[in-house]
């Protein structure tokens, strides 16, 4: 049998979220993000410093 390690993350959430609370949320240790509305759902790990400078760098628009 594999052994699971489960550790318990913080996770913040933006003070910009919509009224509905429709935002992400990121853990304090900055890498992993995941949808407010399901906090039981998939979290997405990533470089969450890097992800936010290619944001504000325009890498995502349209």
């Amino acid at each position: 049998m594999i052994g699971v390690q489960v550790i318990k993350q913080r996770w913040r959430k933006s003070s910009h979220s919509n009224p509905n609370g429709d935002c992400v949320e990121l853990t304090s240790t900055l890498d992993r993000i995941r949808d407010s509305k399901d906090p039981n759902g998939p979290t997405l790990k990533v470089d969450v410093p890097a992800f936010v400078r290619a944001v504000k760098n325009g890498r995502f628009d349209r």
